[in-house]
C-alpha cells in the first residue's frame, strides 16, 4: 500500500493499474478503493513480470561479469547507458536522419556531443 501511495502522490491517481496476479498488490489495491468514490480498475495478468524480466535479460548479460560497482551512482550511470543503447536499437527515440547514422552517432546525438547532420 506504501508503494501505491508513494507512486499517487508523485504520478497523480490512474484510472487503472496493470498487475500481477500477486495477492499482496491485490490487497493493497482493494484498501486504496474502499476509501474513493471512483474506484481504481484493476488489470491483472499472470506473466506480468515475465515481460519485464525479458526487457532486463540483456542488463542482467552486461552486466554480471562486473561482478559489483563500487557505488550506487557509478551503477546508475552504467544501467542508464546500457538502458539508452537498448532503446536506441529498439528505435524509441525520434531522431532526425536516425536511419543513415550508427548507434554511436544517434548515442553522440542523444547525449549532446554531436550535432545531426
Amino acid at each position: 500500500k506504501r508503494f501505491f501511495d508513494k507512486a499517487m502522490g508523485a504520478n497523480g491517481d490512474p484510472d487503472k493499474v496493470a498487475i500481477d496476479k500477486s495477492g499482496a498488490n491485490k490487497a493493497a489495491i482493494d484498501a486504496i478503493n474502499a476509501g474513493r468514490d471512483v474506484p481504481i480498475l484493476v488489470r491483472q495478468v499472470k506473466y506480468l513480470n515475465n515481460i519485464v524480466e525479458q526487457d532486463h535479460r540483456a542488463i542482467k548479460r552486461v552486466t554480471r561479469p562486473m561482478l559489483n560497482f563500487k557505488s550506487f551512482r557509478s551503477a546508475g550511470s552504467v544501467l542508464a547507458g546500457i538502458e539508452l543503447m537498448h532503446m536506441i536499437r529498439k528505435g524509441q527515440f525520434a531522431i532526425d536522419g536516425a536511419d543513415a547514422m550508427s548507434f554511436a552517432d544517434q548515442f553522440s546525438v542523444l547525449a549532446g556531443i554531436v550535432r545531426p547532420v
